[in-house]
C-alpha cells in the first residue's frame, strides 16, 4: 500500500507552521527557545520542499499518462 497522500492543503499547513516558527524564533527571548522554534521552521520548511516536489511528482505523472492514453486511443492514419 502506498504512503500517505500529500495534498496541497498539507503543503500550505507546512509553509504555516514554518511561518508560525519563524515569527516565535524572532519574538523568543531566550536563546535555547529561539533555536528550538528554528529547528522547527526548519523541518517544518523540509516537509513542505517535500509535498512540493510531490505534488509537481504527481502532476508530471499524471500528464505523462494522460498523453500516454491519449497516443493508443488516437486512430493510426492510413497512407
Amino acid at each position: 500500500m502506498a504512503g500517505p497522500v500529500i495534498r496541497s492543503s498539507n503543503l500550505q499547513f507546512f509553509l504555516a507552521r514554518a511561518d508560525q516558527a519563524r515569527a516565535e524564533a524572532e519574538a523568543a527571548t531566550l536563546d535555547h527557545v529561539r533555536e528550538r522554534c528554528r529547528r522547527s521552521e526548519a523541518a517544518w520548511s523540509a516537509l513542505a520542499d517535500k509535498a512540493e516536489r510531490s505534488e509537481r511528482l504527481r502532476d508530471q505523472d499524471a500528464k505523462r499518462k494522460a498523453e500516454a492514453a491519449e497516443a493508443v486511443t488516437e486512430p493510426t492514419r492510413v497512407r
